[in-house]
């Protein structure tokens, strides 16, 4: 441990008051765990456009309420230099010590002139988006860690516009954080202070109706769930639960069975380790209801409610599909209702993410629509439908997807929105159900129409402090001594995203011109027969990502393609 190491480590054993992170410090040096005091102290937990994630506990390099604090400090100062009046909104969901977090972060804002609006009780992260576009704030934060295991939270800062920050604003707060000491650096105000002097304030229930009346205009026009359609639904012990069973009942699905154990918000998520919905295990209570229900549909949306899952009944089993797969159906589902509407495809702007599904360009050529993509984050999905915003042109937007559960119909919000997803997952199981087939069979129709497009990913994890120096290594060794094979497969290009690039846009009406993408941390191997693999360091987690895209004449060719990449992707990153 180096020397100034321990002298973070004293400063913060000199000033550290709250009881919980005392007592944990206190234990750690007393114990003489050199590994974990270091792993906790080592850095400071970095402020990026996806704002701040980590576990909880005491620690620069930890999620805890000084952090938060200096954090918020941090987003204040930014306010200040850029708004003459500003305002925030500010939502949490079910992690442990959110409601800690979501008060003092209230209090450094109000403490440094910010008006807060304050959800009074926990929401999902699209209903945060929304607020900020509806009260028109300044800015907005949710305090989430998304679908990440019970030891983490997480702080995100959203935009004027109600979508993440981007990196110039993220680079000005970051630099403002590292210049503001951790203790006697912020400005503080009491939360229920500042509820009295009126600078905090509750948001007004009128913003989350105001938000289900959006969703609700995204429906199919005339849409109805048929009489004693049934849904299974788990919020996973997460935020979803008020809005998913509102926006049930206004399309007319009034059978909606919840997972008892997993119905009320606890961020201890009891029942499953890891309480993402791309995962078997986190909906096997959903599906062990379901075999006693027998639903039309099985549901579930990650602890802040802006990924969904689903478990399609099919010949007697449940099948889960994958994120690429759902947002490849919705997109097209989507497209042919505008069609039957009457409207031009080759209007029609649909984006997701360059480490999705390739098989959208395949939809795109066949109907003509555009098809653009964009760096992984949501937030870029939201500057496309603000740049047609600019336009003149929202209507154009058809919908944004990522590979990893996420999804935006309409233009409501600026990030992915599980309770729209929701509501167009019944809308389109049941548009297939009047046709004798289900969601399952739908997505084979469209695989034989448009060739196996599957996809896979590796995690590779590498924790603590040698763990950041072996994934910059790895992406080094990418970069400086690139693959020439993979799987056997002969690598016929490569793309560094690093320096920047340019993605084609797809259409089948015309030659759009590229779209221009900033700098990332993230390198693409195309290889012979169509497939690829992507490597990307997580932003939110000690790993490094592979992204595997195959491509086969049947499901089988396909599998067995996915396989040798995946194996191959292993070994890269081992």
């Amino acid at each position: 441990m180096d020397a100034g190491v321990k002298e973070t480590i004293k400063l913060w054993q000199d000033n550290v008051t709250e009881p919980d992170l005392k007592a944990e410090l206190d234990a750690l040096v007393s114990a003489g765990d050199e590994d974990a005091l270091n792993d906790a102290f080592y850095r400071t937990l970095e402020f990026g456009t996806a704002g701040l994630r980590g576990t909880l506990g005491v620690g620069t390099n930890r999620m805890n309420v000084y952090v938060v604090a200096q954090a918020t400090q941090g987003v204040a100062n930014y306010l200040n230099a850029h708004y003459d009046h500003p305002t925030i909104a500010i939502a949490r969901d079910s992690r442990l010590k959110g409601e800690d977090f979501q008060r003092v972060a209230a209090g450094v804002l109000a403490a440094n002139g910010v008006h807060v609006y304050v959800y009074p009780r926990i929401e999902p992260v699209p209903t945060l988006s929304f607020a900020v576009r509806y009260l028109h704030t300044s800015a907005g934060i949710v305090l989430t860690a998304s679908h990440n295991p019970a030891q983490y939270n997480g702080y995100k800062v959203y935009n004027d516009n109600g979508g993440q920050i981007a990196n110039e604003a993220a680079d000005e707060i970051s630099a403002s954080i590292a210049q503001t000491p951790v203790f006697g650096g912020v400005k503080m105000m009491d939360f229920d202070e500042g509820l009295k002097q009126g600078l905090i304030e509750w948001t007004p229930e009128e913003v989350l109706d105001a938000f289900i009346d959006a969703v609700k205009k995204v429906s199919v026009p005339g849409f109805k769930a048929p009489e004693g359609y049934k849904v299974v639904y788990t919020p996973l012990n997460g935020t979803g639960m008020e809005c998913v069973t509102r926006i049930l009942k206004e399309i007319g699905v009034n059978d909606v069975t919840v997972v008892p154990e997993q119905a009320n918000p606890d961020g201890n998520f009891p029942t499953c380790k890891y309480p993402n919905p791309e995962f078997r295990e986190a909906l096997q209570l959903a599906l062990d209801l379901a075999e006693k229900v027998k639903p039309n549909l099985v549901v579930a949306t990650d602890p802040d409610a802006d990924r969904m899952g689903t478990a399609i009944p099919h010949n007697g089993e449940y099948k889960l599909l994958t994120g690429n797969e759902m947002g490849v159906l919705m997109m097209d589902w989507l497209i042919k209702m505008a069609i039957d509407r009457g409207e031009d495809p080759k209007r029609k702007v649909a984006v997701s993410t360059i480490v999705s599904s390739v098989m959208p360009d395949a939809l795109a050529k066949h109907y003509g629509f555009e098809m653009r993509r964009v760096l992984t984050g949501f937030k870029y999905i939201g500057d496309q439908i603000d740049q047609l915003k600019d336009e003149g042109e929202e209507d154009r937007f058809l919908m944004g997807f990522e590979e990893s559960y996420g999804y935006l119909v309409g233009t409501h919000a600026r990030d992915k929105d599980a309770i729209v997803a929701v509501e167009m997952c019944v809308e389109m199981a049941a548009y297939y159900a009047e046709r004798g087939m289900d969601l399952y069979e739908a997505m084979e129709e469209l695989y034989k129409q448009y060739g196996y497009y599957l996809n896979g990913t590796v995690n590779a994890q590498f924790p603590g402090e040698a763990g950041a120096k072996r994934m910059a290594q790895i992406m080094t060794d990418l970069r400086e001594k690139p693959l020439t094979e993979i799987a056997g497969y002969k690598v016929v290009g490569m793309t560094d995203f690093g320096k920047g690039a340019e993605m084609p846009r797809v259409s089948g009406l015309q030659k759009e011109p590229a779209q221009e993408l900033p700098a990332a941390n993230v390198i693409e191997y195309r290889l012979e027969d169509d497939n690829k693999v992507i490597f990307r360091p997580s932003g939110t987690e000690p790993k490094v990502k592979a992204y595997l895209f195959a491509k086969g004449a049947t499901r089988a060719e396909a599998e067995a393609v996915r396989a040798k990449l995946q194996e191959a992707a292993e070994t890269a990153l081992s």
